[in-house]
């Protein structure tokens, strides 16, 4: 029994951790994410592309594996054949190159933005400075010195 509760302590040790709780948000937004994205593919550009292609819908191309000749993807499925629907296939994949593209864009945006801070913040730090001058002697020593090393003088 004992190693069962150590099992599960170490079980809620590991899901209580901050990194798989993160990952678990950003599956749920990542799903909510692909369901606009699918929608921009769906209804937006895919009408364009099909615009473009004269007609052409691809949620309609198939083949029909029985060598039967069905005029749309409906009637195939009703009459039960099986078949490759190669339409959704070409959709899938410009889903994907857009949401791969909407995610480069973002991380792109996100680095600029922490490249920018990060200058600032390098900027700031040059700005502040490592040396004084002594009173005294006219040195120059550092700046957390509270003895000068050359004439000795109490800072």
């Amino acid at each position: 029994m004992a190693k069962g509760k150590g099992f599960a302590a170490e079980f809620k040790k590991f899901i209580m951790r901050g990194n798989v709780i993160d990952l678990a948000v950003g599956v749920i937004v990542g799903g909510a994410f692909q369901a606009i994205v699918k929608s921009l593919v769906d209804d937006i550009v895919m009408p364009v592309i099909s615009l473009i292609t004269k007609g052409i819908d691809f949620s309609s191309k198939f083949v029909a594996l029985d060598g039967g000749e069905y005029a749309t993807l409906a009637d195939a499925q009703a009459a039960g054949a099986a078949v490759i629907t190669y339409g959704n296939f070409i959709s899938a994949i410009i889903n994907f190159l857009i949401m791969a593209l909407v995610v480069f864009c973002l991380v792109k945006a996100i680095n600029s933005v922490a490249d920018k801070a990060k200058k600032k913040e390098e900027v700031e730090e040059a700005e502040e400075p490592t040396t004084k001058e002594c009173p005294f002697c006219k040195s120059e020593i550092a700046i957390e010195a509270t003895r000068c090393p050359h004439c000795t003088s109490q800072l």
